[in-house]
């Protein structure tokens, strides 16, 4: 079934992308484009069913959830609607609804009511009233031996909801609240720092006045970029953007003609004379000059030379210095010492037969 997700998916889009382009939430709408595009048709493969059914309720499901746009998502129930009440399976395949999720879901139908878009709460009520949703740990199915790391689905630009969280966080009543704030605080400060020295007061006045107002022009300058910035991209013509990609597509032609030329200036040598020295084509001064550079290079002294050469001995230490060390010379003792040793050993077997004889005679 994962071979169909792809081409299911794209569809949808494609579906989505008209309706977004109606700039409308209605159902009527949505139901002339799925006519239009005979997406009913998509249920008639009837090799294993139930689960073709419910990849395109998985695929649909992702369409309701944030972080798409609010017209995205009501396509997205709309999609499911339509999905869940066409397709050929007894009984009907759910849809699949993660826990988690569940939040978004009352938040999305809060958000419809508060804006009267009857039709979408109504789909919605439908759905619960008939058990489409299947209440479940996780918004898919897991398998036994399952890769871990999967593919993320690309997300459509075209469908992602505008960052408006300035303009939704800095209302009206906040800014309001913000500037009782600050009287407060204001007329706290005043209050200490008259009871205070002239220095001491200067060095706890750090008021900014006028923040609340600063605050609401950087949220206003902010909206007015995004909007600028919209109506930009939307009027940029094609011809720009076809000139941009001639300009990439010139630029990597260059480069790959230069790479060619670059690889045709070092061609490669014949295998069977790879080992061979490389012949370089100079001039007869310079072949000359580079033999001789190459040849007239001085051997590095060896440890032994360097050495005597930076540490100086005189009398019997240089000699004995010079002097070739011997590996016998490592392991033998000094005369005096293999004597004294010998004279022990032969003192210790004396008193062990004088020891034996008195024994002896004893018993």
């Amino acid at each position: 079934m994962e071979s169909y997700r792809k081409p299911v998916k794209s569809d949808c889009e494609a579906l989505l992308s008209r309706f977004r382009q109606t700039q409308s939430v209605r159902f009527e709408v949505f139901s002339n484009i799925w006519k239009e595009m005979k997406f009913v048709q998509i249920f008639r493969q009837s090799h294993n069913k139930r689960a073709f059914c419910r990849m395109v309720l998985d695929v649909a499901y992702c369409y309701f959830m944030p972080p798409f746009s609010f017209q995205i998502r009501v396509g997205g129930l709309y999609l499911l609607y339509s999905f869940y009440h066409c397709q050929n399976t007894s009984p009907p395949e759910q849809i699949r609804v993660a826990l988690k999720d569940w939040e978004d879901v009352r938040n999305f139908e809060k958000e419809s009511l508060d804006a009267q878009h009857l039709d979408v709460a109504y789909i919605l009520q439908q759905l619960l009233t008939c058990k489409a949703f299947l209440f479940t740990a996780m918004p898919t199915l897991l398998h036994y031996n399952r890769k871990r790391t999967e593919e993320k689905p690309e997300l459509c630009d075209e469908f992602m909801e505008r960052p408006c969280r300035p303009q939704e966080l800095i209302n009206t009543q906040l800014t309001e609240e913000m500037s009782n704030i600050h009287e407060l605080y204001k007329n706290m400060k005043a209050s200490i720092s008259s009871q205070m020295s002239t220095a001491d007061a200067a060095s706890v006045s750090l008021i900014r006045d006028g923040i609340v107002s600063e605050l609401c022009s950087a949220v206003m300058e902010f909206y007015n970029w995004q909007q600028n910035k919209d109506t930009v991209d939307e009027a940029q013509p094609s011809q720009e953007r076809i000139s941009s990609q001639q300009e990439c597509s010139n630029r990597a032609k260059l480069l790959a003609s230069i790479k060619s030329k670059a690889y045709e200036e070092a061609s490669e040598a014949v295998k069977s004379r790879r080992h061979r020295q490389v012949e370089i084509d100079l001039p007869a001064e310079e072949d000359k000059s580079f033999l001789k550079l190459h040849h007239s290079r001085v051997p590095k002294p060896s440890l032994k030379n360097r050495t005597k050469e930076q540490i100086r001995m005189s009398g019997n230490m240089g000699r004995e210095a010079a002097r070739t060390t011997l590996i016998n010379h490592l392991v033998t003792l000094e005369p005096a010492l293999q004597e004294k040793i010998k004279n022990e050993r032969r003192f210790k077997s004396l008193n062990e037969h004088l020891e034996s004889q008195t024994i002896s005679t004893s018993h």
